[in-house]
């Protein structure tokens, strides 16, 4: 009898030693999936004063069927701007303001801009989308002291037309002062037919 208590009692405490093995105690890791964005506003505001522009791209079901609509920028020739980008998603029921999320999270975002050459006095070039060392005027920046570029000074250049082009990437763990457009995940990819008149 007393070796049948004794396997009992040991059998008992293996089962119990093996059941809290199996749990799970560790906190599953919180997701970074890219953002989901089917609006964006640029709002260029004349430093000197003067009537603020906003222009608008709308896909109102983001990935769906519903074709996209999109503002052309006109801006006026030689004039000095401060461009706030807003983001949104408003796909089916949201409605997320997600210019706060990335502003937030700015170690893990960056928006890249690209334009076509002579459109802006200042920044000169035609922007850091094909390299990351070109001038872009950021006023926004990270923790790291990185740029995150919701918010970004310009100076057009005489009347023109062209295209300008903002890359959001999602770049967790990898955002640096080298990171490139290449690096990390695209949440827009958009580019505008713009006018300097």
């Amino acid at each position: 009898m007393k070796s049948t208590k004794y396997f009992l009692s040991v059998f008992i405490l293996s089962a119990l030693f093996i059941l809290a093995g199996c749990g799970d105690d560790d906190a599953p890791e919180a997701e970074n999936e890219e953002e989901v964005i089917n609006e964006v506003s640029l709002v260029f505001t004349p430093v000197d004063g003067g009537t603020t522009l906003t222009f608008n791209y709308v896909d109102p079901d983001g990935e769906g069927t519903a074709a996209p609509t999109q503002d052309k920028i006109t801006l006026a020739a030689n004039t000095e701007y401060t461009l706030n980008v807003f983001l949104k998603n408003t796909v089916g029921d949201a409605d997320e303001d997600i210019t706060e999320e990335v502003s937030e999270e700015g170690e893990e975002h960056m928006l890249f801009y690209g334009w076509t050459e002579g459109l802006f006095a200042t920044p000169a070039g035609n922007g850091n989308i094909d390299n990351r060392s070109d001038n872009v005027a950021y006023v926004d920046f990270d923790v790291n002291g990185l740029p995150v570029g919701l918010e970004t000074k310009w100076k057009t250049g005489d009347a023109a037309t062209g295209s300008f082009r903002l890359v959001l990437k999602h770049q967790p763990d990898v955002k640096s002062a080298t990171s490139t457009v290449s690096d990390g995940e695209s949440d827009i990819d958009l580019d505008w037919e713009i006018e300097i008149q």
